[in-house]
């Protein structure tokens, strides 16, 4: 559970989780609408990984509110268990993509996306870090970190459907795809290790 803290740090914590709710949420309707139009199981899998990461954030949302401890512990469980479903999923497809050849259309919408979202995660990590460190829970440092791997993902996502929309590479976006479900089955593992509790930050 997070240590006590200055009410306005707290304030600001909860204010930080909304905006990745709210990012994180149009972020997976416009991937995963923009992966289906184009066949993209990049795209899909960034958008899936998304939504997962808004069960992340509420959970910091719920925590801050002063959760159970039991009762987090199920629910870091059951968004390790989304995550490794993601990751199961994503690698299935990608590896069908990449035996039957099967090339996705270039996707404006999703490089959009990407670039945006490579900028505004950073920028989003670094002030939940900052902030968690002040508060002296190691619940909002270790969110700030899921954020910053949401900034790697969107490399990932950004060079595959950049690769396929230039230079015609059929096969970066499933193998941007796997990138993403490595890094999912990374977050499955510490959600279910219960990483983003039970101990201070430096």
């Amino acid at each position: 559970m997070i240590v006590a803290a200055p009410e306005w740090l707290v304030r600001r914590a909860r204010l930080l989780a909304w905006i990745t709710i709210a990012w994180n949420v149009a972020e997976a309707v416009v991937a995963i609408a923009a992966g289906l139009a184009a066949s993209s199981i990049a795209l899909v899998g960034f958008g899936l990984d998304s939504t997962v990461e808004v069960m992340s954030a509420v959970v910091i949302v719920w925590q801050l509110q002063g959760a159970p401890e039991d009762r987090e512990r199920r629910a870091l469980q059951l968004i390790a268990v989304s995550f490794f479903a993601l990751a199961a999923y994503v690698v299935v497809q990608s590896s069908y993509d990449l035996l039957s050849r099967s090339a996705s259309d270039a996707s404006v919408v999703g490089i959009v996306l990407a670039t945006a979202s490579l900028v505004v995660m950073p920028l989003l990590a670094k002030a939940k870090r900052r902030n968690g460190r002040a508060m002296a829970s190691a619940a909002v440092v270790a969110d700030s970190n899921q954020t910053q791997l949401c900034a790697y993902l969107s490399a990932i996502l950004l060079v595959g459907l950049v690769l396929n929309a230039v230079a015609g590479w059929w096969w970066a976006d499933p193998l941007a795809a796997i990138g993403i479900a490595v890094l999912a089955v990374r977050e499955g593992r510490e959600a279910w290790r219960g990483d983003t509790c039970d101990s201070c930050c430096s």
